[in-house]
């Protein structure tokens, strides 16, 4: 039976993450780094392609969970006829080696429970020897390798290790997976419950960190910790998600690999990080993009791995049948070979804000900027694949053209207000004539409305940025004809927006950060009651520990495509602090004041 997306939870360590059921089924979990090989892939296929397994054997008749307050340890409560059990699972932050977690303790009676490990590297493909030695499982083949530690008796047959025991309450059982090279001598034994004090009293830690003391606390918090996690500590890259393959819809087709650095997603993310306060991980993500982009603007991809590799080439996993039978398995990402404009302008908005906020310049980052705006002054004009990254032929997308114009306007503001040295004159006629060419060739004057690409009839939410980034302000007709359309046209149940115009019935999902983009742009007008409740709608379309994917069936009420996905819980995040004008009235109904100027709308356009 197909286990819904929403029934996954995220456990990561900041370098690797694993997606656990509500089941007890850890069906993902790529080793050792996020980009890795998974030894459980069930969820692109069967049990047989791997899983770790911790339930009750006999019927469970409810099921709740939840993360600890503020941190990534997932709490998960089974009760059955005869008792109630919690099982603890986390990853601990690497000392050297990743690490899965699993502590049982009974709560009430009695409970039966099973654990099954079928380990096989490789995405599935490879089946490994099993050795039990010295109260352990050792489980190798190739490069690849696994110890299995716990206090319960274990047995091996084809390929599989499992264990049955009995949990009654005040009982403790432990499990610990840890990874490690072949060639290495097996890890020692860890003390699980110290483990679980120090994971514990490390996230809390962090999130104490969260500026944010606005009324959707609890679901930013959350948010930014899915944003840590897939975070790589060592490297200061942020992933988009940390799966592969998650369909963005039923039909199939739509399956790639996010297991990877967007520079779009992670400027965006920055802006997140920066409103809450987490200013160590804008200045790590500064050095990783001056790392990973190094050499000629004209060189400069959309998508990095973690590491900054340049190389992702795309390939399929034929052995997978894919998440529900619905494939192809893809490992790598042909987007790398895409030219989308937009991301110019996303980096140098997320360098900017970072000196806005008080944050040193660096001069290597300077240096990047002044090179991306002599590349886009004789390049803005050329055709992309988009901010959708379209597989169809080039076009001139309006938002690419919009964040070209980004570009130009934040190098301004730095020499103006910084003292940065540049040529004004020249970035302010390129940010003119950019200005210009979008007013002129991306607006239909017909419908009143800005269009996706210049010339076309089609609708695109991404254009919902357009009072957010400061390129028209959000009481210009243009703006709210825009919104208008977008709303007439995009939008189903009740707020709930597509990303782009299609023929006929859609293929796929409504995009979630389309939906908190119109927040935004909801605020930004002055409909402050609409983009609250379209903001508390959108809260309810997470799972029940407040994860998103990026795209929702709102048909058949199931989250769509890879999950966790960043671009959705940054976008929460982002919406959350142009809300927090927001008050709550002695009757609990919501008010609202003005903020003031909002970040993205500072520089206001003189067109």
């Amino acid at each position: 039976m197909l286990t819904p997306i929403s029934d996954y939870a995220l456990l990561g360590d900041l370098e690797t993450a694993a997606l656990v059921s509500r089941r007890g089924s850890i069906d993902w979990l790529c080793t050792p780094a996020f980009g890795s090989g998974a030894c459980f892939a069930a969820l692109m296929g069967t049990a047989r392609h791997g899983r770790w397994l911790l339930a009750p054997t006999e019927p469970v008749q409810r099921i709740t969970r939840r993360y600890r307050p503020e941190t990534l340890v997932l709490e998960t409560d089974y009760e059955s006829h005869s008792g109630a059990v919690t099982i603890t699972d986390f990853m601990p932050r690497r000392s050297r080696h990743p690490m899965v977690l699993r502590l049982v303790q009974g709560t009430r009676g009695e409970v039966p429970m099973h654990m099954e490990c079928i380990a096989r590297f490789d995405y599935g493909s490879v089946l490994p020897w099993i050795r039990l030695r010295d109260g352990a499982a050792l489980i190798a083949a190739g490069p690849d390798a696994l110890r299995l530690q716990t206090d319960v008796p274990l047995r091996k047959a084809d390929g599989i290790l499992s264990g049955d025991f009995v949990v009654r309450a005040g009982d403790r059982r432990s499990f610990a997976l840890t990874a490690y090279p072949s060639h290495e001598s097996p890890p020692p034994n860890i003390d699980v419950d110290a483990a679980l004090d120090e994971t514990e009293a490390w996230w809390r830690q962090w999130t104490a960190r969260c500026a944010y003391r606005g009324p959707w606390r609890d679901a930013v918090v959350r948010s930014l910790i899915i944003l840590k996690a897939l975070t790589c500590q060592p490297t200061g890259g942020v992933l988009a998600a940390a799966t592969t393959s998650l369909s963005e819809s039923l039909r199939g087709s739509l399956n790639w690999d996010y297991r990877f650095c967007w520079l779009r997603d992670a400027s965006l993310t920055m802006r997140a990080f920066l409103e809450s306060g987490y200013e160590s991980e804008a200045r790590a993500w500064r050095e990783w993009v001056l790392r990973a982009v190094a050499g000629a603007p004209s060189d400069l991809q959309v998508v990095y791995g973690a590491d900054g590799t340049r190389r992702l080439p795309e390939h399929t996993l034929d052995w997978l049948p894919g998440y529900g039978g619905i494939g192809p398995v893809h490992v790598g990402n042909a987007a790398v070979q895409q030219c989308q404009l937009d991301v110019y302008g996303e980096v140098i908005s997320a360098l900017s804000s970072m000196l806005e906020r008080g944050i040193e310049p660096e001069a290597a980052a300077w240096d990047l900027q002044r090179s991306v705006l002599d590349y886009l002054e004789s390049e803005w004009e050329r055709t992309d694949h988009g901010i959708w990254e379209s597989r169809e032929e080039p076009t001139q997308h309006t938002y690419s053209k919009l964040m070209a114009w980004v570009a130009a306007d934040r190098a301004i503001g730095e020499v103006e207000h910084l003292g940065l040295p540049g040529p004004t004159d020249t970035w302010r006629r390129l940010r003119a004539d950019i200005h210009d060419a979008v007013c002129r060739q991306g607006y239909d004057r017909e419908r009143g409305c800005f269009v996706r690409s210049f010339g076309s009839k089609d609708l695109d939410a991404s254009l919902l940025r357009m009072p957010l980034i400061g390129f028209l302000p959000p009481d210009d007709p243009r703006v709210q004809g825009t919104v208008a359309a977008i709303e007439r046209e995009l939008m189903v149940h009740d707020g709930l927006l597509y990303r782009y115009s299609r023929d006929g019935n859609p293929q796929e999902g409504v995009f979630l950060a389309c939906s908190f983009w119109l927040v935004e742009a909801r605020a930004l007008m002055k409909r402050h009651k609409e983009a609250a409740r379209l903001f508390e709608r959108l809260l309810g379309v997470a799972n029940d520990v407040g994860l998103l994917a990026e795209e929702y069936d709102p048909g058949r009420q199931r989250l769509l495509g890879n999950f966790p996905v960043a671009l959705s819980h940054l976008s929460l995040i982002n919406a959350a602090h142009t809300l927090q004008g927001h008050c709550v009235s002695g009757n609990g109904e919501a008010e609202w004041e003005e903020r003031g100027d909002h970040q993205g709308s500072r520089q206001k356009s003189k067109r």
